[in-house]
């Protein structure tokens, strides 16, 4: 069911399909449709840990220009990122819960839509960019995970995982050592898999804008936190072709 949810940022309303998937009473995404005559292959995108925002829809948009019906879902709708964001973060750490059920909620949504194909992919950023590791394994056919932090047991984890592409910036303080692991873990399963790490990239530097509250932001950048014009084109790149890939071919 499409309609405004009193945001800008949400058009589409779950609420009734997670309800009765025994997931999120309050359930809104923004969806961004390609231009044209269906159907499109899909693309599930979640959010960094600062929620759905203008940079989220921005990124939603991208994709929809790139060909692919893309719904991003707010994990944060039913209380707000002060409410859900601690219980959504011990989601991902447990690998289940509401969040997840939500996620494929979502998914579910998509291809019932009648506006897409039996293909979709879940790509992620930062807090989403794990979720979309795990969700690799859970019925996706191509997986993009963007600086996403890696599951406690990788090798048990991520075993049976569609095609992931990842993308990692070597200045990012929290995740060093985390896309060579990917790759030797991914490599050991036998899945297929594209591992970079952007020299000059930091956290979160797909974002064509700062993110967080203004007083921190000086701190983000000491942190090697934000936007790197550099890198970002590139890795857009590896993302579309490894969607066109297995989401078109």
């Amino acid at each position: 069911m499409v309609s405004t949810a009193g945001n800008d940022l949400h058009n589409v309303d779950l609420s009734r399909e997670s309800a009765a998937a025994g997931g999120s009473p309050r359930l809104y995404g923004y969806l961004a449709k390609p231009e044209g005559k269906g159907p499109f292959p899909a693309v599930l995108m979640v959010h960094e840990a600062f929620g759905l925002n203008d940079i989220t829809v921005r990124h939603a948009e991208r994709m929809a220009a790139a060909g692919y019906l893309t719904l991003a879902l707010d994990l944060f709708s039913d209380g707000g990122a002060r409410r859900c964001l601690v219980s959504t973060m011990r989601s991902l750490a447990a690998g289940e819960g509401r969040a997840f059920t939500d996620l494929l909620t979502a998914r579910q949504w998509l291809l019932d839509s009648g506006d897409s194909t039996d293909k979709v992919g879940v790509i992620g950023f930062c807090m989403g960019g794990g979720f979309a590791l795990l969700l690799a394994n859970d019925g996706f056919d191509a997986a993009a995970v963007n600086y996403g932090r890696l599951p406690k047991n990788p090798e048990t984890e991520l075993a049976g995982a569609c095609p992931i592409v990842a993308n990692f910036g070597a200045r990012d303080r929290s995740l060093r050592g985390a896309a060579t692991q990917l790759s030797t873990v991914l490599e050991a399963l036998g899945t297929e898999h594209d591992v970079k790490e952007f020299e000059t990239a930091g956290h979160a530097f797909l974002n064509d804008a700062e993110i967080g509250p203004r007083p921190l932001r000086p701190l983000f950048r000491v942190l090697g936190v934000g936007p790197d014009p550099q890198s970002a084109p590139e890795a857009w790149r590896r993302i579309e072709d490894h969607f066109a890939r297995h989401l078109k071919g």
